[in-house]
């Protein structure tokens, strides 16, 4: 697999409503759309269908304050899931991500 780093200054979704000590830590990515680089990242359960504005945006760089844990998953190229707990981790291909376009 060819390591697909997003790119400088590029946008990551997080929901910075979710408090930080919640687990597990869920992450996957989209293919990359405009200034987005197509990662999303929660903590805790599943999103949910009825929050429209679940996700800020928020520069790449600044994901380590958010989601340090993530860090070494980020080359994972579109199409991924990434799920974290403590004594946990499963990282696996989902096909789905690439035929549905968030928004």
């Amino acid at each position: 697999m060819t390591p697909h780093f997003p790119a400088r200054g590029t946008m990551i979704g997080v929901a910075l409503s979710r408090r930080r000590d919640l687990v597990p830590l869920h992450a996957l990515r989209h293919p990359v759309s405009g200034q987005g680089n197509g990662w999303f990242v929660w903590r805790g359960s599943e999103i949910p269908q009825d929050e429209d504005d679940f996700f800020a945006t928020l520069h790449v760089a600044h994901l380590r304050d958010h989601a340090p844990e993530l860090m070494p998953y980020l080359a994972l190229p579109p199409g991924w899931r990434v799920l974290l707990a403590p004594g946990h981790e499963d990282v696996w291909y989902d096909p789905d991500l690439l035929a549905v376009q968030p928004g």
